[in-house]
């Protein structure tokens, strides 16, 4: 089977493949017991089941050291975020203040030595020896959340792909490296699924982010619309827009598609977890089109039951899903 690429792609996978070569000093967590370092994972897991229940419930579908370590990286992704996203933008806000801060976070998050007295930083530097999770993806992570402090429009999906590689992407391959994975050939499935699942949050947030400052949808295909700023200014529902979303959500749906067969690139234990949080993600934009596609007065989701009801089926798919090629698995 060959996997399909397109050309706002190629970047991102030289990032990828840049960051997978690159060397990296194995962080040392200092030696405490085993009750302190499970009182870290369980501070993550609550963290994790406050920010995002979707992940959550995603996450739990894992074998338990997996599980924890994957909310352990969940948690150190939220801290990163917050430190940006939780000051909203303004004319006065102080975004040297900000970036020092981040910076302060990376050297601490990113230390060959860990501070055991940081229950985030603590469970994540265990998470993070233990399953050899490259350095380089954290710190391209940490680089893409900082493009909040500087970007806030982006003119064509080439750079808001550039964008949900950096915050989104960067997740999905060092998830991949704690489920396990068939080699190389893993990463192009893994950065396409992280695209997908970035852009189901920002067709979701439009209006939210809009509130903010932001504005992430790209300017050259609203204008294809005729649409502008002043349309989502005022959210506005016609048909220039629902076209627009139309079109939004085809491609994001084309991009889960072509993602899905790298599940079966991953170890087994990890498919059935993975293929949930894409197919709640998915859930996501039906409920979008349900509402007819109105994200600015309202905030779309799948509920519980909704999550529960689809479950059964994202199972039998994880265990039937092809694999688009053959190997061992790395671990």
């Amino acid at each position: 089977m060959t996997l399909k690429s397109h050309s706002w792609e190629h970047p991102l996978l030289s990032l990828a493949h840049e960051a997978w070569h690159s060397a990296s000093t194995p962080p040392n967590l200092p030696i405490q017991s085993e009750a302190e370092l499970a009182q870290a994972y369980t501070h993550c897991e609550a963290l994790t089941s406050v920010h995002s229940r979707s992940f959550h419930m995603a996450s739990h579908l894992l074998p338990p050291a997996k599980r924890r370590a994957a909310r352990a990286l969940y948690a150190f992704c939220r801290v990163t975020d917050d430190i940006v996203d939780e000051i909203p933008i303004s004319a006065t806000r102080d975004v040297d203040a900000i970036r020092s801060s981040l910076e302060d976070w990376r050297r601490q998050a990113l230390s060959p030595n860990a501070q055991i007295d940081d229950p985030v930083i603590a469970a994540w530097t265990d998470a993070r020896a233990r399953y050899h999770i490259p350095q380089r993806y954290a710190e391209q992570l940490i680089a893409g959340v900082a493009h909040d402090l500087v970007y806030r429009r982006y003119q064509s999906f080439e750079e808001l792909s550039a964008y949900c590689y950096g915050v989104a992407s960067t997740v999905g391959l060092m998830s991949m490296c704690i489920i396990g994975f068939a080699g190389q050939q893993a990463i192009p499935y893994a950065v396409k699924l992280g695209v997908a699942l970035q852009m189901t949050n920002i067709l979701r947030d439009v209006g939210e982010d809009w509130q903010s400052g932001r504005l992430y949808l790209p300017l050259e295909e609203l204008a294809e619309y005729g649409l502008g700023e002043e349309d989502i200014n005022v959210g506005r529902v016609d048909d220039r827009w629902r076209a627009f979303m139309r079109f939004q959500i085809a491609r994001n749906r084309q991009i889960y598609e072509e993602a899905w067969s790298g599940i079966a690139l991953l170890n087994p234990d990890g498919r059935f977890s993975i293929a949930a949080a894409a197919d709640l993600y998915l859930g996501i934009l039906e409920d979008i089109e349900a509402h007819d596609y109105d994200v600015f007065s309202r905030r779309s989701f799948v509920s519980t039951w909704g999550k529960l009801r689809r479950l059964p089926g994202i199972w039998w798919r994880s265990r039937r899903v092809q694999s688009p090629q053959h190997g061992g698995y790395k671990r």
